[in-house]
């Protein structure tokens, strides 16, 4: 009888627990990074100013996602899924180690290169080999991704937790290195089961050529020599500067893709109308993740220096990256209870449109800022506030997450040509990307000696985000007519 794991193959344990360590490492890294980066000198910290950190943290959440796009590339040209799985692992635990021993800022920018190469790597393709588990498709595919999911909020919970407990008790740097060391025994524990994979992501899902080896090779080389021109100073390094070069870049591509879509992709009228919505949930996707990044970033900054964390009762401080272990732990709470809402209201017909999910979770995303600027007026007025005032702000934004997230690529793979399927997906964690860079220049704006000027900050983020929704909401039904026959 073939191994199985929860009722499934037991190859999902290997990818399970693959991205559980991963996303480990990703979300352990978002609850200390900017922390580390602003510490003094003295207590093991680079003492970087807020705007700068905030701008690093940007850069890095953003490459994250835009290393995807070439890693599933190298995947299906060159090297096959599982291949690239295992180098990105390794990849990921490396940069770790050199962010644990980098004894200058320049070091350190190299690990966080290297992990977001790692990622890139890593995380597209474990999930597609998870759909390839599933040949035959249908509710156990469906059933495997959701037990796959848990293991990626699982790894979201518990990576801020021993992180940032690290970086409190033995270190700044102790974070980074048990982040490293816990990633490489996630990628010990796929090497050794990858046999359980049977044929997924064994071979490239193109036929290999010279061709795009050379392709692979161009590009690294110009990757190295833009590297190096940084390190020897022929090309300033500034993070604030280069964020804004980048969102500028990114966006330019995605402004430049979406006038070939409607002009020159050989769309018919119903593909045209859909590539609206396409365009419509582009949009909403970036103004959602610039408020909802502000967790690693800006409020991240606010638990540490304006919360009130001391538990007198039992004599302990809540280290500040615990906090980060929230929305986790509410999404592994409460998705179930969201996802029962969509399927009760469906049998009724009344389960929201796909632009109307994504209008509510942009509000409800967005009234978490209103709840911080009401625990930043007590700041403003010299005081501290209790954790309470973050949970709560963090559990908008995990219902908002719910109510978007999930639908997001979803609809767009739904909407997009079947010939630019795979170009839709970019697309989407194209927009991941600009609103993860302009999240970080958002929080760059938040200045420690202008406190009184918070209040105000976190409400113009909430204007902007419930401002959005409650436009994309007036506009769901028109909108929704365009997606044709799509539900």
């Amino acid at each position: 009888m073939p191994a199985t794991f929860l009722g499934h193959p037991r190859g999902l344990a290997t990818l399970f627990f693959t991205e559980m360590w991963e996303r480990f490492t990703y979300y352990g890294m978002r609850a200390v990074l900017v922390l580390f980066l602003v510490a003094q000198v003295a207590n093991g910290g680079f003492g970087i100013d807020d705007k700068t950190a905030t701008a690093i943290y940007g850069l890095y959440t953003a490459g994250a996602y835009l290393s995807a796009l070439p890693g599933g590339w190298i995947a299906d040209r060159l090297t096959g899924a599982r291949t690239a799985a295992l180098l990105g692992g390794i990849g990921i635990a490396a940069g770790n180690f050199v962010l644990a021993s980098a004894g200058t800022p320049a070091f350190f920018y190299l690990g966080l290169i290297v992990i977001i190469l790692g990622v890139g790597l890593l995380k597209p393709n474990v999930s597609a080999m998870v759909a390839a588990l599933y040949p035959e498709g249908g509710a156990r595919l469906d059933a495997g991704f959701t037990v796959f999911y848990m293991g990626i909020n699982l790894g979201g919970f518990l990576g801020p937790l021993i992180t940032a407990f690290a970086q409190e008790h033995y270190g700044q740097r102790a974070a980074f290195l048990a982040a490293g060391i816990f990633m490489a025994l996630g990628a010990l524990q796929y090497w050794l089961t990858q046999g359980y994979l049977g044929t997924a992501g064994l071979k490239p899902a193109a036929v290999q050529t010279k061709k795009p080896w050379a392709a692979f090779f161009i590009a690294a080389g110009i990757g190295v020599a833009a590297i190096a021109a940084c390190w020897v100073g022929l090309i300033p390094l500034n993070p604030v500067n280069l964020a804004e070069t980048t969102l500028i870049s990114i966006s330019g591509v995605a402004v430049l893709y979406f006038i070939y879509l409607f002009t020159a992709a050989g769309l018919d009228p119903l593909e045209k109308r859909r590539a609206v919505v396409i365009l419509v949930l582009f949009l909403g996707s970036v103004g959602f993740w610039v408020g909802y990044e502000q967790a690693g970033s800006s409020m991240n900054l606010f638990a540490e220096r304006y919360t009130d964390r001391v538990m007198d009762f039992i004599h302990f401080t809540i280290p500040t990256g615990w906090l980060q272990s929230v929305n986790s732990l509410f999404v592994i709470i409460f998705a179930p209870v969201v996802a029962w809402i969509w399927v009760a209201l469906a049998r009724r017909n009344l389960n929201p449109s796909a632009p109307a999910k994504f209008a509510i979770g942009l509000i409800l995303m967005g009234s978490g800022f209103l709840v911080m600027a009401g625990a930043a007026v007590y700041v403003a007025h010299g005081q501290k506030v209790l954790p309470t005032w973050l949970c709560l702000t963090y559990l908008m934004h995990t219902f908002g997450e719910l109510c978007l997230s999930p639908v997001g690529l979803s609809y767009t793979m739904k909407l997009a040509p079947k010939r630019l399927a795979g170009q839709m997906m970019g697309l989407f964690f194209l927009s991941l990307s600009i609103g993860n860079i302009l999240a970080g220049l958002t929080a760059g704006e938040f200045d420690p000696n202008n406190v009184a000027a918070m209040p105000g900050q976190y409400l113009h983020i909430f204007y902007f985000s419930a401002g959005l929704g409650a436009v994309l909401l007036a506009f769901s039904r028109p909108v929704k007519k365009l997606m044709g026959d799509i539900t």
